[in-house]
């Protein structure tokens, strides 16, 4: 019986004498060195280049929900332990128990303050950050330092408390500029990925066509502040499953209480000084708060290991390479853009609303009226219907993009006169669904603003030398606003709703402004961004004897050097866009020397 042939032939083995494939080429030792070291017969480049951007696409959306995940993870934590560590503090019994005279209500107070009062600072070293540290660890460090506050509550001690505190307010600013820095880099990849065959045709000295990333930023805004929103959701856990159980009712927390409402002053005035039913185990406390590092340490982890980098390393040095004392001055010479000059009432009234949705309305509409056990219902009705109202940020795709900003704005108009006439009766029930109702209208009107403001700046500023600078504005002047929030925190309702409401319509028509000088075609002052320079000690390939240069990169250089060499003089004419011409720091990442775009 004769022996079966092999299914595939064994490269190298000799067959038989006259043994020929339909081509004419001997198999064995005879066969060409092509057919046995070449490219697999049924390789498809085409379907290959497909498969790798398909996976590069994944990649990019992996980012943006690993991103958005971890912000909603740490400000989660954050917004909980902070609202149970100030509820359990504010209880007398609990201080004198537990405490002592050791001086928890200072602690208290020098620990918001340096949480309000730090990020005040945050334009002088942020930008600063971001370009040494890059924008991936840049977020990297600020999750951690927000892991260390809440390590810091397992011993509460002044010397623990305070420099954390202090450390958080440091991290705020750069952790939310790095954010929105990376969320709109992720929607440029992700469009340099989509359109991978017109990038071909056009070169990679061509930048791509202005606004052509704008509906992936749209989609990737919607995703981040639909996480980002329930974080709110998210901090009340510890509230309902824990805290809760040991408030008293509303009967004993307000019994003082006079005025809610617009007739309000400060912050609760009037409010039981007890508010623990029964002080909570130790132990207890020690599960929760390790529940919450643990949640914590997860955010490190989904931003290290899954986060990518938001830029490749040449595009990384490049940043850097403009000068430590430009990077330092760049943001205060955008203020000379009358875009971002027309968009800053909008930013403090972005800060003004939020953190009046958490303590104003919360405070002294809710609390005061239905009882400090339903603190956690309200905002948690105020998270979910702002993380719903996220997606809405999609009608940008269909509508003109001033649209979903105008419309929040509207609806925060009316919320806010609503409220300037509106004094819920204290220690009563019969209204509180007028409050979950405008608590869930007040969140689309924040989703809105949020993604409306977020994605607007990423479509105006759509140069990645710029984009850490822009973010870091808007994110400062959000701190400024919330400082104004706690500087005025003593002051009548009316007089915080009348700030509100003054802020809102100034905000509403500079906005409008601007639109309608971009329409008119005025070209907004923007400031040069500096070439790098190239010569960086510590980089072996920016070196002037770069061992890994091409002889045409050789011969290029000495060209070049050859070229500056001449004498100086009068020219007759502009200097020709020649290969000796510097190339713009977009060129260099990309690794060509085209056309340089003026900034």
């Amino acid at each position: 019986m004769e022996a079966e042939p092999p299914l595939y032939p064994v490269a190298g083995a000799a067959g038989l004498p006259g043994d020929e494939d339909r081509l004419g080429a001997a198999d064995g030792c005879e066969a060409p060195l092509d057919e046995l070291v070449g490219a697999y017969p049924n390789y498809n480049e085409e379907e290959e280049e497909r498969r790798y951007y398909r996976r590069k696409r994944l990649g990019v959306l992996k980012n943006v929900l690993a991103a958005s995940a971890g912000g909603t993870l740490t400000y989660g934590v954050y917004l909980g332990l902070l609202q149970m560590q100030l509820i359990l503090h504010y209880d007398e019994t609990y201080r004198e128990v537990k405490y002592g005279n050791m001086g928890l209500p200072d602690i208290d107070s020098k620990m918001l303050m340096g949480i309000n009062v730090t990020p005040i600072a945050a334009l002088l070293y942020t930008p600063v950050l971001i370009r040494f540290f890059g924008t991936k660890w840049m977020m990297f460090l600020a999750v951690g330092i927000y892991a260390l506050f809440v390590s810091t509550n397992y011993w509460e001690r002044y010397y623990t408390l305070v420099p954390s505190a202090v450390a958080l307010g440091m991290a705020i600013v750069p952790l939310w500029a790095s954010m929105g820095n990376y969320i709109t880099r992720m929607s440029q990849k992700y469009y340099e990925y989509s359109h991978y065959k017109e990038q071909d045709e056009q070169g990679p000295q061509r930048r791509p066509p202005r606004g052509s990333h704008a509906p992936y930023l749209l989609v990737f805004q919607a995703i981040f502040y639909s996480f980002f929103h329930l974080s709110f959701a998210c901090a009340q856990l510890p509230m309902i499953y824990f805290l809760n159980h040991y408030l008293y009712d509303l009967n004993h927390t307000l019994y003082n209480v006079q005025s809610c409402g617009a007739n309000s002053h400060g912050i609760l005035n009037g409010f039981n000084k007890t508010v623990l039913l029964a002080l909570p185990r130790s132990r207890n406390l020690i599960v929760v708060e390790s529940v919450l590092m643990a949640v914590a340490f997860l955010a490190m982890l989904l931003v290290l290991g899954l986060c990518g980098a938001a830029y490749r390393p040449t595009e990384e040095i490049d940043l850097r390479s403009v000068g430590w004392g430009n990077i330092f001055q760049l943001p205060f010479k955008h203020v000379r853009d009358f875009r971002l000059r027309h968009l800053v009432p909008f930013f403090i009234f972005s800060g003004f609303e939020v953190v009046f949705a958490c303590t104003g309305f919360a405070l002294g509409y809710g609390v005061c009226s239905v009882g400090l056990e339903r603190l956690a219902y309200l905002l948690v009705a105020y998270g979910l219907s702002a993380s719903a109202a996220s997606v809405l940020g999609l009608l940008g795709l269909w509508l003109p993009r001033s649209v979903p900003l105008v419309t929040g704005a509207g609806l925060h108009l009316l919320l806010t006169l609503g409220l300037f006439f509106w004094a819920p009766v204290p220690r009563s029930l019969q209204h509180s669904w007028v409050l979950y109702v405008a608590a869930a209208l007040w969140g689309v009107g924040s989703a809105l603003n949020k993604t409306g403001l977020s994605t607007l700046l990423g479509i105006l500023y759509e140069d990645k030398e710029r984009q850490d600078f822009i973010f870091t504005i808007y994110h400062w002047w959000q701190a400024v606003a919330i400082f104004m929030v706690y500087l005025g925190a003593s002051l009548p309702m009316k007089a915080k709703l009348a700030v509100l409401l003054v802020t809102l319509v100034v905000a509403a028509a500079s906005y409008l402004r601007m639109e309608r000088k971009l329409r008119q075609g005025v070209a907004p002052r923007q400031p040069r961004i500096p070439r790098p320079q190239h010569k960086v000690r510590g980089y072996r390939y920016l070196e002037q004897e770069n061992s890994d240069e091409s002889d045409a990169d050789g011969e290029r250089g000495g060209d070049c050097a050859r070229a500056e060499a001449a004498p100086a003089g009068p020219r007759p004419g502009p200097e020709p866009a020649g290969p000796c011409r510097r190339p713009c720091p977009y060129e260099q990442a990309l690794g060509g020397d085209g056309p340089e775009e003026e900034l």
